[in-house]
């Protein structure tokens, strides 16, 4: 089955969590159809969660076509995070990012088990 595009799955996810008051934001544009996307979640306490695409071998598995993704960093000191972002830039120029800001972690990611 196809997956949603980048930029279809990032408008339609910031509409979604803004429309939940979650704030959310398009930090980064990639790929139009097939950039990665990695989603960071400040917990406004110098804190935040950073969430990336699943290894190829989940999604095949779950064969839904549906975006997932696993955790990378949890409740990690936000400079480690822009570190790993800056890395994960290095290596593919074509990514994503969003930013959560939420205290409570709220996300709603579909998640590789």
């Amino acid at each position: 089955m196809p997956r949603l595009r980048s930029d279809f799955w990032v408008s339609a996810q910031l509409r979604r969590l803004n429309g939940e008051g979650i704030p959310a934001v398009q930090r980064r544009r990639g790929s139009a159809e097939a950039g990665a996307i990695f989603v960071k979640i400040d917990r406004l306490d110098g804190t935040a969660d950073l969430y990336g695409p699943a290894p190829q071998a989940l999604i095949e598995a779950e064969d839904s076509g549906e975006r997932l993704f696993v955790a990378i960093l949890a409740a990690a000191p936000s400079p480690d995070v822009e570190e790993r972002l800056a890395r994960e830039i290095r290596f593919d120029s074509d990514l994503w990012i969003v930013e959560i800001d939420d205290r409570e972690g709220r996300h709603d990611l579909p998640l590789a088990e």
